[in-house]
């Protein structure tokens, strides 16, 4: 009689610090998972990526060793990256998620001063993350790339620079153009950066989103809670067609 006296008086002690155990045990996991077994999240994408290129062999070029012109088209080229960045809270800590791909093509023409055209292609079945429990949610529940398998942007209205930069000198600039993601199409402006690099120019931007604008499903799932939105970025290395 005695232990079942000691285990009724003990039973209400009992129920309180079993849930505070599961929590300190869960948050625990949770803690070593974000920090010691998850991949970090990438570092946001730069132009202190890039290694500086020199001019292509019988190009004329300036005093600065670049390009003397602009002019002309410009395709997509290798080092080109884009992706997505996402905060989470993954069982009330905070976490950032992002993916990478370099399947990014395109083409973008100047013409003195004037961007007169510009359209890029991201492959979004070849984004990942380093985790295949994600990357398999983002390419079927939430981005859907068995139907959606690309993101483009198309530039459609010029974008009209004041001068040609010199080599490594960064310009900022505004492109308004038409966003599709998820099989929906938005206009939209974006904030970017471009410089010339040697023989390439390269462009490097973000994009905030609203998946509900895209119709793309809250990426939430399992323990992980994530908000209605998230970033894309881009690193494109131009080379001259």
């Amino acid at each position: 009689m005695r232990l079942k006296d000691t285990l009724r008086r003990r039973w209400p002690w009992l129920l309180l610090i079993v849930p505070v155990a599961v929590v300190i045990v869960v948050s625990g996991a949770t803690f070593i998972y974000i920090h010691f077994i998850a991949p970090d999240p990438a570092p946001r994408l730069t132009f202190s990526e890039v290694t500086t290129t020199t001019s292509a062999p019988g190009a004329t070029t300036g005093s600065d060793g670049a390009p003397a012109t602009v002019d002309g088209t410009w395709n997509v080229g290798a080092g080109s990256r884009a992706g997505y960045r996402v905060s989470e809270v993954l069982n009330g800590q905070n976490n950032e998620a992002t993916g990478r791909t370099t399947a990014v093509t395109g083409q973008l023409v100047i013409s003195g001063t004037t961007v007169s055209t510009a359209t890029f292609s991201v492959d979004m079945t070849k984004v990942a993350s380093g985790e295949s429990q994600r990357d398999n949610q983002f390419r079927n529940r939430i981005m859907n790339t068995s139907q959606f398998p690309t993101s483009t942007f198309a530039l459609t209205s010029p974008i009209e620079l004041t001068s040609v930069p010199a080599n490594l000198v960064e310009i900022s600039a505004k492109a308004a153009g038409k966003l599709t993601l998820h099989g929906t199409t938005k206009e939209i402006t974006i904030d970017l950066k471009a410089r010339r690099n040697g023989a390439n120019l390269e462009i490097n931007g973000t994009v905030p989103i609203t998946f509900s604008d895209y119709g793309i499903s809250n990426p939430s799932g399992g323990p992980a809670s994530v908000g209605d939105s998230g970033e894309m970025e881009f690193l494109i290395i131009l080379t001259r067609a």
